[in-house]
């Protein structure tokens, strides 16, 4: 049976803090009573939050703030993390939170795997961006740069596309047949001209022949 709780701060896609929701109990048990994120709802634990409603209002306010100030900061933040991949750009094993925050961290900015939502670990190079929970009311988007150096991460800094070898081949091959086209209509409207230039010729000799006599 669904079990009733009363948020203690807002939860995605359930409810905004104060809210008395139905949830599965397994839901409830595991995450949201742990993380102190809901209380179950009975009577006296509705009588208890009535009763600090303005000092968690007023708690979740400051902490808000704080992290919209780190939000600001983090706005155009890019994470690299150097893999070995394959030609088609395929990684070697993958990137998970826990390597994005540890990244992250070492580059100065205090981020827990749990702030981090990836649905699936990142399994090939390029830039990632990665939505970061800095607060129940706070999002951020950082970029990932996976890439296997860092010159290579850089220019996917600047905002260039890695291409598979295969892809490259693929795109030089037709590159190469849109040229020999070209050359070849090049061509072929060349030789008409050049062929009506032959047959006026001898129109003109004889014409001059004429006038000698």
């Amino acid at each position: 049976m669904p079990m009733n709780v009363i948020l203690l701060e807002r939860v995605p896609k359930l409810g905004q803090m104060g809210d008395v929701v139905k949830v599965k109990p397994g839901f409830a048990r595991n995450f949201l009573l742990p993380q102190k994120k809901a209380l179950r709802a009975t009577k006296d634990n509705i009588a208890y939050f009535e009763s600090q409603r303005k000092v968690l209002e007023a708690q979740n306010l400051e902490r808000r703030s704080e992290a919209e100030a780190v939000g600001t900061k983090m706005k155009d933040l890019k994470v690299t993390l150097i893999r070995q991949a394959s030609e088609s750009l395929q990684l070697y094993g993958s990137v998970t939170s826990r390597d994005i925050a540890d990244a992250a961290n070492a580059a100065g900015v205090k981020i827990a795997r749990g702030q981090i939502e990836l649905d699936k670990p990142i399994k090939a190079l390029g830039a990632h961006p990665i939505k970061v929970h800095l607060h129940p009311e706070v999002d951020v988007e950082i970029m990932v740069l996976v890439a296997r150096s860092p010159d290579e991460a850089d220019f996917l800094a600047k905002g260039g596309t890695l291409v598979a070898e295969t892809e490259r081949a693929a795109l030089e091959a037709a590159e190469e047949a849109q040229r020999a086209a070209e050359q070849a209509a090049a061509l072929f409207e060349a030789k008409p001209a050049a062929e009506g230039d032959a047959a006026e010729a001898p129109a003109g000799d004889a014409e001059a022949e004429a006038e000698e006599k």
